[in-house]
């Protein structure tokens, strides 16, 4: 019998949640097979068969927590064993085995892989329940009983989630209930009387990653001393430049000429000026880098992530682009390893692709400044004294940790990512 636990998966991340189980009991599994998707504080990560076999047991249910080594599924492993074939055409299969006599069989698979519940009984034969550890033990702590558990898994297994929301329900009856036995108060209600249960609503549980990045959120909020200073840009230069040259760059290095680029090499020359908003706060002591690792914000399907571009200041534009492209995709394929999320020195984040104006951006704690692009419009802008024109313009927005970043120092920051941003040419002479 073999068993399948969770690895160590990185030095910060004890624990994981299950997000999905890719094989189920009963199915044969290869040696290297995936057979479990479990969600962390980051990515997510799928777990593989060290041997061949029948999987005969799941200890843990999606939704579950589990821990580094904790044994999470068995594994029957059988020597020399390999997939079922298909049988042959010219093989007949067997006629006279009576279909009665097949029913003990799967019962006793069932019984023997997830003992569970037992409902009453009908006649001489037993129904069984199937439910994850996890929510057997739910159940007995909660006093419930698993056959009066709905559930929406199609092969009818109890998870967790049900007993959860099973004991909701009859925790808001009770209330409900409790409440309707009561005299009616018209001065001061009640928030259980002035509750509608006529009213939709959807219970949903937050992911391990969405729950990351709320804790990491407030407290960034509750340790730094954020501010946020505005300024906006003229992108006129910016895109008749990328107008010029988008179709040469894109047929010498396959990868199209976009704005992350311009922004990320403004960006480095902007913090090899100023260099305090390359840093971060360690006790009593500035930790202050040397080199640049550019974190860029991207919008994944659990959450916010932000992957980043490894020493952005020895990259061409092109070596930028090409990174971003990459690490978005993979964002969008819950394919980014935690190498891809670690060690970034300060980050981009452009809300213009979903149409913001103007945001204040939060910081990426431990980092101390971030630098936030958004919408490219057009608005009249006075050129001189006797002029206006309309002109491409961008709100840009720098929040920055003011325990160790002066106002004059952010301002003069972003002063200067704007004036190489209208002068795009001068970026190329930036060392």
């Amino acid at each position: 019998m073999g068993e399948i636990k969770v690895p160590e998966l990185a030095e910060s991340i004890s624990e994981g949640t299950v997000a999905q189980w890719l094989k189920q009991v009963g199915d044969f599994v290869e040696k290297g097979d995936y057979i479990v998707e479990l969600e962390t504080d980051k990515v997510n990560v799928e777990i593989t068969a060290e041997d061949s076999g029948v999987l005969t047991e799941l200890l843990a249910g999606e939704g579950d927590t589990v821990q580094v080594g904790e044994t999470i599924a068995r594994l029957e492993a059988k020597e020399g064993a390999s997939a079922p074939a298909a049988p042959k055409a010219e093989e007949k299969p067997a006629e006279e085995a009576p279909k009665q006599e097949a029913a003990p069989a799967q019962q006793k698979t069932v019984e023997e892989v997830a003992p569970a519940a037992e409902a009453p009984q009908q006649g001489n034969q037993k129904q069984w329940l199937i439910a994850s550890p996890a929510a057997r033990k739910a159940a007995r702590e909660r006093g419930i009983k698993l056959d009066q558990v709905p559930t929406t898994d199609p092969l009818g297994r109890v998870r967790k989630h049900d007993i959860d929301s099973y004991a909701d329900q009859k925790s808001n009856e009770q209330k409900q209930q409790a409440q309707a036995s009561k005299p009616a108060n018209p001065v001061s209600p009640s928030p259980a009387a002035s509750e509608n249960s006529a009213k939709p609503v959807e219970r949903e549980r937050m992911s391990r990653r969405r729950q990351t990045i709320a804790k990491r959120l407030v407290e960034v909020q509750q340790t730094a001393a954020m501010l946020t200073t505005f300024n906006e840009v003229d992108m006129t230069a910016v895109m008749a430049l990328r107008k010029r040259r988008k179709d040469k760059f894109f047929e010498q290095h396959d990868v199209r000429l976009g704005f992350m680029s311009f922004f990320t090499k403004a960006v480095v020359a902007a913090l090899k000026k100023y260099p305090l908003l390359n840093a971060e706060i360690q006790g009593n002591e500035l930790l202050i880098k040397k080199f640049y690792d550019i974190g860029i914000a991207v919008s994944a399907p659990d959450g916010l992530v932000v992957p980043v571009v490894r020493d952005a200041d020895r990259k061409t534009f092109a070596g930028i682009e090409g990174s971003i492209v990459d690490l978005a995709k993979k964002a969008r394929d819950n394919k980014l390893a935690l190498k891809d999320l670690q060690g970034g020195t300060f980050t981009i984040t452009n809300g213009g692709v979903f149409g913001s104006l103007m945001s204040t951006p939060i910081l990426n704690g431990p980092q101390v400044g971030i630098l936030g692009m958004h919408k490219v419009q057009l608005r009249p802008v006075a050129i001189d004294e006797e002029r206006i024109e309309n002109r491409p313009m961008m709100y840009i927005a720098l929040s920055y940790d003011h325990r160790i970043v002066d106002g004059k120092e952010a301002v003069s920051f972003l002063a200067t990512v704007k004036e190489l941003l209208e002068d795009p040419e001068s970026l190329l002479l930036e060392g």
